[in-house]
């Protein structure tokens, strides 16, 4: 089995180097930073207008479902720097993150933040398929879930910003 040290020992390039340089270390937090920025910027932005919108009538609400379609790649893109990212930092100093309660909490939102977007993009897909002939609150229900998930999206992508700052300053 492999311990903590032998990973240590295997990272110890990548350690020195992000030690030594000032401009990789700053380049891979601004990175990171950007993709939290980019990221959760836009998921906010949608979620803020699928709260407001989703009281709305039936053809402002189609409108908004195309944009909530456009903005899952853009997002997914940036989770995805997020990730690299964040590996890369972790990387640097192994020893000290992996033991640490709070990147294991921060963990644990990011999940969360994919978990929801899987259930905020079937929802949207379903919305979408939905004609005029389904049963009468079945777009209702929709949209209900769609609110629901919005909600727990702005809570888990703050929630994942407090958790950073405080791994961060835990380091």
């Amino acid at each position: 089995m492999i311990s903590l040290n032998d990973i240590e020992r295997l990272l110890s390039p990548w350690q020195s180097a992000y030690s030594d340089s000032t401009l990789l270390s700053t380049g891979v937090t601004a990175l990171h930073l950007i993709g939290m920025l980019v990221g959760g910027g836009l998921a906010l932005a949608a979620d803020r207008t699928t709260l407001r919108i989703s009281e709305e009538a039936p053809g402002k609400r189609e409108w908004h479902l195309g944009e909530l379609n456009a903005i899952h790649r853009p997002v997914l893109l940036a989770l995805t720097l997020l990730f690299v990212t964040g590996i890369a930092m972790i990387a640097a100093d192994v020893k000290t993150f992996v033991t640490s309660p709070v990147l294991w909490v921060k963990l644990t939102l990011v999940a969360l933040l994919v978990a929801n977007g899987v259930v905020l993009e079937r929802t949207e897909t379903a919305l979408r398929r939905t004609s005029d002939s389904a049963p009468q609150g079945a777009s209702e229900k929709l949209w209900s879930r769609l609110r629901v998930s919005a909600i727990c999206s702005i809570a888990v992508w703050l929630a994942t910003l407090v958790a950073g700052v405080f791994l961060v300053n835990a380091a």
